[in-house]
């Protein structure tokens, strides 16, 4: 399930809650790539991006704010004239 929420960001770019392994504390990130089991995001306020196991990451969630309605943020099609 971790996987699904890092994937929806990765997708969209919205940020999502992250439980951390080494801190046990919620953080909201922004991943930027996924590749293989190493997961690379930013967190708030930094500008570096940060890479981890997957498996670092305990449990993922919406940010606050975010249902996970991905039709909000699609492009509706523009109409011509």
């Amino acid at each position: 399930m971790v996987r699904r929420f890092l994937q929806y960001s990765l997708d969209h770019q919205r940020p999502v809650k992250a439980l951390f392994a080494d801190t046990m504390k919620f953080q909201n990130i922004r991943v930027t790539a996924i590749d293989g089991d190493q997961v690379s995001f930013l967190r708030p306020g930094r500008k570096k991006p940060v890479t981890i196991p997957i498996e670092e990451i305990l449990s993922a969630s919406y940010a606050r704010g975010d249902d996970g309605d991905t039709l909000k943020y699609a492009e509706s099609p523009k109409e011509e004239p």
